[in-house]
């Protein structure tokens, strides 16, 4: 195993405090203070609590550092400083209706060098507090879950691969597209599955529990730990156009060293069908 290094501990640290409280809180999901945030998305009391625990825990470890939050926004460190990016609650809905199937996500992502934005994602971790897993990854040192070394699924066939995705809800993502996408690749396929957090998707891909991942519409905080996951246990992370940026968010296809380029081909011939 790879000796964890001091900042993997403090992600872990804040993680793990936030999921207990989490955990405590699913118990009693039926009593949370629910208010509604846009259509179908809502935000609990739990996902603010989970974040100002994050927040407190990783601000206290690297005070000048900046953040990314999921309902905090943009909080800006030191000029040269990295960022949390942070999403304290992947899974929401599934949290507030009694699904056992959440998780909490931390990256620390690297501004560019010239100033013009940010660069690399340097590390991440994906939590899931309920089956108490803890998937990270540093850049150039692998992907873990716990202390045992992740690596994509070996499988070649798409005949014989899981894929999982995102459907689009109300007010979220391009349904159109997505029906398209669905109807190429689901007869190659041995099944498509939608468990609703997109960290945990990605986080299973480099696991290689899933062959590969797509979803469009998400938000950084949902997929920086999950990218370098996939990259750092083998695989590859890009948009439509095949561009393998930092944080892919807003389109994203993930997917093992075998099967990503068969899986880009099948989705761009279905959006130009």
């Amino acid at each position: 195993m790879a000796a964890i290094s001091g900042l993997i501990r403090v992600m872990e640290k804040a993680a793990r405090k936030a999921g207990q409280r989490l955990r405590r809180d699913f118990g009693e999901v039926e009593h949370l203070q629910v208010s509604r945030k846009g259509p179908a998305d809502f935000v609990s009391k739990a996902d603010q609590n989970s974040e100002r625990t994050i927040y407190d825990e990783l601000r206290a470890a690297r005070p000048d550092w900046g953040f990314l939050l999921e309902e905090g926004g943009e909080i800006p460190g030191e000029p040269g400083k990295p960022r949390w990016v942070v999403d304290p609650l992947d899974g929401t809905s599934n949290f507030l209706h009694g699904i056992p199937h959440f998780a909490i996500s931390i990256a620390a992502q690297e501004p560019k060098l010239d100033g013009s934005g940010w660069g690399d994602v340097i590390a991440g971790i994906v939590y899931q507090p309920i089956t108490d897993e803890s998937f990270w990854a540093e850049k150039t040192r692998g992907a873990w879950l716990q202390d045992r070394r992740l690596r994509v699924s070996a499988r070649r066939h798409l005949d014989e691969s899981l894929i999982a995705t995102g459907v689009p809800f109300a007010g979220h993502g391009d349904t159109a597209e997505w029906t398209r996408i669905f109807l190429a690749l689901g007869p190659q396929v041995a099944g498509i599955r939608r468990f609703g957090a997109a960290a945990l998707d990605l986080a299973w891909v480099a696991a290689g529990r899933y062959e590969g991942f797509w979803e469009s519409s998400l938000s950084p905080w949902d997929t920086a730990a999950g990218c370098l996951l996939v990259r750092e246990a083998g695989g590859f992370v890009t948009d439509w156009q095949g561009r393998s940026q930092a944080i892919c968010d807003s389109q994203v296809l993930a997917g093992n060293d075998a099967l990503h380029s068969r899986l880009h081909k099948v989705l761009v011939g279905a959006l130009k069908g």
